[in-house]
């Protein structure tokens, strides 16, 4: 590759045009999207500025890629750890505060001994200390009730949720196909 060392990724979109997902955003490295091109299953839609090149071949690095085949998104995410932090954004369900990952876990609304199961609807995120104060107690007794009740989310709804959390690199070439349906500013 021509240039610096830089990673290069690609946004990978659907064949609407919609990224696969937004948390994690759906990236390949540069050399999968380039294999994924020799073999015809993606289009480029954007490119950045640098190459690949070989004896016989030179190509820019594409940074937007479409799958020419529709994969459909699974209609019941699966049941994690890191989904349900997603749900609930990442946001104590107790005290309201936003907390990075490994300060976070998950409490059973209904305590496990108390016959609560691991479960989208018993199952809330919650900050070290507010898990510990609520402890192996029902919410009226602990004086803790969650700010949402636990549902089992969409993966629309995941999805959703995750274009608010960003990556660390965004490069421009993704803007349009990240923030689609967000609004607009108007020159006043």
């Amino acid at each position: 590759m021509s240039g610096t060392a830089e990673p290069a990724p690609a946004l990978v979109l659907n064949a609407d045009f919609r990224p696969l997902s937004y948390f994690p955003l759906s990236l390949w490295p540069w050399q999968d999207a380039v294999k994924a091109v020799f073999l015809k299953r993606v289009t480029i839609v954007s490119e950045y500025d640098r190459t690949v090149s070989s004896p016989s071949f030179e190509m820019r690095l594409p940074s937007v890629i479409a799958l020419k085949e529709y994969v459909p998104q699974a209609r019941k995410p699966a049941f994690t750890r890191f989904n349900v932090f997603l749900r609930d954004r990442f946001t104590c369900q107790y005290c309201g505060d936003r907390f990075p990952t490994p300060e976070l876990t998950f409490d059973h609304v209904i305590p496990r001994s108390r016959g609560g199961r691991t479960s989208w609807d018993n199952v809330v995120t919650a900050c070290g200390v507010c898990n510990l104060r609520k402890g192996n107690r029902m919410p009226d007794r602990a004086g803790l009730h969650p700010l949402n009740a636990p549902l089992q989310p969409s993966t629309y709804q995941l999805q959703e949720n995750g274009r608010g959390f960003p990556p660390n690199f965004l490069h421009e070439s993704w803007r349009d196909y990240l923030y689609w349906d967000s609004t607009l500013d108007e020159d006043v």
